[in-house]
């Protein structure tokens, strides 16, 4: 029945592949290491699972880096394993949502091969953006357009003979080419690439860079401003870009995006189950971002105005609100999200206590690290603030355990294109990738067999494994756990927020159905109002409400 679809109050659970769990020892994640441990995720209660890119993939960009839409790199296993995980998945009630990348794919994709073989005017180089290079001998780009990892948006090509060539567009990494979504022919092979995973059975699919794709006609110059905010067609939250504000930016959020995600409903409408899409769109304000979750487009889009909104009372009911209202206009539900592998973990980035451009990632270096123990708690009094809201939330891998950002990464062993692009000036990602840990006494912390992992894990893992916290009172393991029960119990995803009187400028309370929510985001205790304690991110003495603090009462 419309309105009450599993999607609209779905906990989807993100798992980046490389980095939840290793069944074969090699130090890299895998699907059938996935598939072990599902029936942890069914005990913490999520309803699906959302998977980081497996495709086959050179991996200069951890998989966003597609080589062949159809298959799974051998690093992570086969179709047949797969299928197992996906039927593992089923078997215990969880759906699986799958990235698509369709921006860009790999240099290495036969698609871009045979448009450089073509040559310049062919068929084939029409199937991406190439253009000839300004100034007198076509030297310079065609536009002057930046990469999101920084450096120059354009790589020239070269001619058989070994003279300079074409350049073509890449709005991440060099071996990143951007397709050109005007070419019917583009649009056909992606029809594909979604009925072979639909005809799979998958659930869903989560759209990477979702506000891209579409380019301004005549491709003009844009510079954006270096005081554009942190929000934009690609915010601060893209790793290593300047914000800028969506309504200049050639490359990011135009319209024409909305007609290939009508198109893709349609497909997704041919199969029965509530198949969906996932919109990550970096657009602002939230307006403009419900119109990719209009009723003939997609069914979700990443709040991440939510995900940027500090741990501030007022600022927080005005993200809510905003979101609520916005959502909610086009038939939506609003979505709530505070991690991800592109951005600092909570546990972390609320406890910052300097400025930090979002995907710029910090590191040994950075100016204003965070207290791990104010960040924790932070994170644990914002996570039950989330998981209170009515609508559907995301949890990245990990911040189930409290995981902190890993500072102190060798940079021998830092993977992140930004990294490298930046010459490290930007830490890039790597910090939240590391891989989970499992078992506190086994090797690389039961991330597999063996002690290998492709990102060294801290020392810290230990305290912070699986089973460390599993049935022991106060975890954040069993906050979650708790979270999500009650959450369920007490049908909050389908609920509303009803503002209450706050006894603190600093203090949200709110009413979801039978439930209050008291969240403290300031330093000074508050009396809790009546009702019995359902839930607690601190253990609590009495009625009193310490600071960085949420509660969940029975009203």
């Amino acid at each position: 029945m419309t309105g009450t679809e599993w999607w609209r109050t779905a906990v989807i659970y993100q798992i980046y592949p490389r980095s939840f769990a290793d069944a074969n020892g090699d130090g890299m994640g895998d699907l059938a290491g996935i598939r072990s441990r599902l029936p942890q995720l069914a005990e913490l209660g999520v309803d699906a699972i959302w998977l980081s890119p497996f495709y086959r993939s050179p991996q200069r960009d951890a998989g966003y880096d597609v080589s062949d839409y159809c298959d799974v790199d051998p690093l992570f296993g086969t179709l047949a394993d797969y299928d197992a995980m996906q039927d593992a998945a089923h078997a215990l009630g969880i759906r699986v949502i799958v990235d698509i990348v369709p921006n860009h794919s790999s240099s290495d994709h036969p698609w871009f091969q045979a448009a450089l073989a073509a040559g310049p005017g062919s068929e084939e180089r029409g199937h991406y953006i190439f253009r000839d290079g300004r100034g007198e001998n076509g030297e310079l780009p065609p536009n002057n357009w930046e990469s999101v990892f920084g450096g120059n948006a354009w790589t020239r090509t070269v001619d058989p003979d070994g003279t300079p060539g074409q350049w073509y567009l890449h709005l991440f990494d060099t071996t990143q080419p951007d397709f050109d979504w005007d070419n019917e022919w583009v649009r056909i092979q992606f029809r594909d690439v979604l009925r072979f995973w639909l005809d799979r059975g998958v659930d869903g699919f989560r759209v990477d860079v979702a506000h891209g794709m579409i380019k301004a006609k005549g491709l003009p110059d844009y510079t954006p401003p270096v005081d554009g905010g942190s929000m934009g067609g690609a915010t601060s939250l893209e790793p290593g870009v300047v914000a800028e504000p969506v309504a200049g930016a050639p490359y990011w959020a135009q319209d024409g995006v909305h007609d290939i995600y009508r198109d893709w409903r349609l497909v997704l409408d041919e199969y029965e189950g509530d198949r969906i899409l996932a919109a990550e769109a970096w657009v602002d304000p939230l307006e403009r971002v419900a119109q990719w979750v209009r009723s003939d487009e997609m069914h979700q889009a990443f709040n991440f105005a939510y995900l940027e909104t500090p741990w501030e009372a007022a600022p927080l009911k005005r993200v809510i609100d905003d979101s609520l209202a916005a959502f909610s206009a086009v038939g939506a539900p609003s979505t709530w999200v505070l991690s991800n592998h592109d951005v600092v973990r909570h546990a972390s980035r609320l406890a910052l206590t300097a400025d930090n451009l979002q995907g710029h990632g910090i590191g040994p270096n950075t100016v204003g690290l965070p207290d791990t123990k104010v960040g924790l708690r932070r994170a644990r009094a914002a996570s039950a603030l989330m998981l209170s809201l009515p609508g559907s939330s995301y949890i990245y891998q990990g911040e189930e355990l409290g995981l902190p950002e890993v500072i102190h990464l060798p940079d021998s062993s830092r993977e992140d294109p930004t990294w490298f692009r930046t010459n490290g000036e930007r830490y890039g990602r790597d910090g939240c990738r590391v891989p989970i840990p499992w078992e506190a006494a086994s090797p690389s912390y039961g991330f597999g067999p063996s002690p290998a992992s492709w990102l060294p894990q801290p020392a810290e893992w230990a305290t912070l494994a699986r089973d460390a916290q599993e049935g022991v009172e106060g975890s954040t393991l069993e906050l979650y756990t708790l979270a999500l029960k009650l959450r369920r119990e007490h049908g909050l995803g389908l609920g509303s927020v009803d503002w209450l009187p706050s006894p603190s400028d600093s203090v949200l309370v709110f009413r979801n159905g039978n439930v209050i929510v008291v969240a403290n985001t300031g330093d000074q205790p508050v009396e809790l109002p009546d009702g019995a304690l359902l839930l607690s991110s601190e253990l609590l003495e009495g009625r009193t409400l310490p600071g960085d603090t949420t509660a969940w009462l029975q009203a």
